[in-house]
């Protein structure tokens, strides 16, 4: 399968579609405190699509070999790496969980994007796990311009965590997006440099790593044939954001007024969101909830 280069017409659609999912993640953030289950943080979320007038690219998905996702995103908590189906299981304080969110907008295109979020004050271990996780995602973001390779995103990532005592997960990665869930290219999180598709504008995909506080490898969980957790039980972060490759560089599409602010070292002519100004780095949802830490510590 060959890669698809967005055109303009493309692109706004695209940008529409990611800009939604990261308002449904807005939209849920506050209410992710202690107490509350993964399942009603889906209903939260099915709730915000139905307003939107988008609908769920997981409720329903079945590629080869799996049964149907039976949620309206994913919500992996703790040791769970990904694809972790929301539960009546109430959360506690000191939980981690990724929530990730990929909604198909009335014009068929798809956005994707996921966040971290902390349950409460959070330890010390975790806080500095989901932070290194989201740097490491953002560099391998700026690595994004015309005439790099996939394998620089993925050395990227992979050189950050490692540095930080992190391992990086291999059995999953980002990919391709637009009309279409999944499409080419495949976006490893380790690599070496130069190596692998070299970028062109228009190209539009994700950059999602999974980093484990513990050993990079994973194992199936139960019998629900999705959710993915890692072997030794150590904590596990996500975050993602997907990314066009510019004429000049990259834009993050999947930017909100409610995004975490990128980190410092981050060039502020990617970490906007495209005619919103962004919101204070105060770390803390509008309700008190503490959410993830997002900008070096």
């Amino acid at each position: 399968m060959s890669i698809t280069i967005k055109s303009a017409e493309d692109i706004e659609g695209m940008r529409e579609a990611c800009r939604l999912a990261a308002e449904v993640l807005d939209a849920i953030a506050p209410h992710i405190r202690p107490g509350i289950s993964t399942k009603e943080i889906d209903r939260l979320g099915a709730e915000c699509m139905a307003r939107q007038g988008t609908v769920s690219a997981t409720l329903g998905y079945q590629p080869p070999g799996y049964p149907p996702y039976p949620a309206s995103l994913c919500a992996s908590v703790n040791q769970v790496v990904c694809h972790g189906i929301p539960s009546d299981k109430p959360l506690k304080k000191g939980d981690i969980v990724n929530v990730d969110v990929t909604i198909i907008t009335k014009a068929g295109w798809y956005g994707d994007t996921s966040r971290m979020y902390i349950v409460g004050e959070g330890s010390i271990a975790a806080r500095r796990l989901c932070t290194v996780t989201y740097e490491a995602m953002w560099l391998g973001i700026m690595q994004v311009r015309p005439g790099a390779h996939l394998g620089d995103i993925g050395h990227a990532i992979q050189k950050y965590a490692e540095g930080h005592g992190y391992s990086v997960v291999r059995e999953f990665c980002g990919h391709g997006i637009g009309r279409k869930f999944h499409e080419e290219p495949q976006v490893l999180h380790y690599g070496r440099p130069g190596t692998l598709e070299e970028l062109r504008p228009g190209m539009v995909f994700t950059i999602e790593p999974m980093i484990n506080a513990g050993r990079r490898e994973v194992r199936e969980f139960g019998n629900d044939g999705w959710t993915i957790v890692t072997k030794d039980r150590s904590l596990s972060a996500q975050w993602e954001h997907t990314v066009l490759v510019t004429e000049t560089g990259v834009e993050v599409l999947s930017l909100s007024a409610g995004a975490p602010p990128a980190p410092a070292f981050v060039p502020p002519e990617i970490a906007r969101p495209r005619g919103v100004a962004q919101q204070a780095a105060t770390g803390v949802t509008a309700a008190g909830a503490a959410a993830a830490p997002t900008v070096p510590a």
